[in-house]
Formats: C-alpha cells, sequence, structure tokens
C-alpha cells in the first residue's frame, strides 16, 4: 500500500538553472551534486523512494534534502529576488551544505604542536643534555612532557605532526653512514 506523497518540490527558473550548474560543474564537491540531483529529482515528481533507488541512497536521505530545500522555500526566494546569480549560488550551496558533525575535540593545541615541531628542530645533545645526536620520536615525547609543553604525549602523535607517521626507520643519512663503513649489510 503506497504511502502519502511527499510535497512537490517547485522550482523556480533560475533556481533549477543554478541546480543543474551545480550538477554539471567539474569543481563541485560530490555531496552537493547528489544533494542538487534530489532536488531536482523531486522537482520532475518523484517520490522519495524513487529517488532512493534513482541515486542508490537511502529513502530518508531523499527525505531530509526534500524536507530541507522545502524549509528554505523563502530564503531561496530572497537570494533570488536580489538579482545576484552569486548570492543564488551561495544560499544553494548552504541549503544543499551538510551540517557539521561532531567529533573528539583536539588533544593537543596548535600552540604545543608548533612548539614539538621547533623542538624537534633544536640540537638534542646541546640544547637538551641528550646523549644523542638525533631526535627520535619517542626522545621527543619524552621532552616535550620534560618541559612541560604537553602532560602526556606519545611517540606516534609526535611522529604525526612531523609527518613521520611514527616510523622509527633509519634515516637516510644513517643508512649512508652504514653503507661508508661498509655495515650496510648488517641491517
Amino acid at each position: 500500500m503506497p504511502g502519502p506523497r511527499p510535497q512537490l518540490i517547485t522550482l523556480t527558473e533560475g533556481q533549477r538553472e543554478m541546480l543543474e550548474h551545480l550538477r554539471r560543474r567539474t569543481t563541485s564537491a560530490q555531496g552537493l551534486v547528489r544533494r542538487a540531483c534530489i532536488v531536482l529529482a523531486g522537482a520532475e515528481g518523484y517520490n522519495n523512494e524513487q529517488i532512493a533507488l534513482k541515486f542508490g541512497i537511502h529513502r530518508q536521505t531523499a527525505r531530509l534534502w526534500r524536507r530541507k530545500w522545502l524549509a528554505a522555500r523563502e530564503r531561496l526566494e530572497e537570494a533570488e529576488a536580489s538579482s545576484s546569480q552569486k548570492v543564488l549560488r551561495e544560499c544553494i550551496e548552504d541549503v544543499l551544505a551538510d551540517a557539521p558533525r561532531s567529533g573528539t575535540p583536539a588533544t593537543f593545541a596548535p600552540e604545543q604542536i608548533c612548539r614539538i615541531v621547533a623542538l624537534a628542530c633544536e640540537d638534542p645533545g646541546e640544547e637538551s643534555g641528550r646523549p644523542v645526536t638525533h631526535w627520535t620520536t619517542a626522545e621527543l615525547a619524552d621532552e616535550a612532557v620534560k618541559r612541560g609543553i604537553v602532560e602526556s604525549i606519545s611517540a606516534r602523535s609526535v611522529g604525526r605532526f612531523l609527518g613521520r607517521g611514527g616510523s622509527e626507520a633509519p634515516s637516510g643519512a644513517f643508512l649512508e653512514t652504514q653503507r661508508a663503513s661498509g655495515r650496510a649489510g648488517d641491517l
């Protein structure tokens, strides 16, 4: 037994043209393109189930974007009345924008990360009194805690900040030294 017909989306010519433009534009984000297609299909008379089947999405997704578009009708009309294509495009992009998602807040402040990177630029022997010539991520993590930059940090996190991914593989300079001394085979 079919359910109630969803409310039809009525588009002005300007809105339709802008949605088509956003759908075809090569620099549009895929999420924006998909949402523009959902709205255009809703305006063509497709119901949420048909839209879901057409685009391989859940019907709740089709319902969500239909409702968001209909709820923004006044805003869209005001943007179009401004006679500015840019204002209309920005309004449509805003209506079709994904909501911000919650997530875990950052563990380390940008200032802390900068101080750890700056620490990595120092000579470990002279500045920190460490018996090494080159920093390892473990040594940097230990020194960052010792200096009070952070309360605690893993060597892996330090490695991510430095773009090394936490790898403890020997550096190129170390390998060259080993080759020159004939010990490269020992690795």
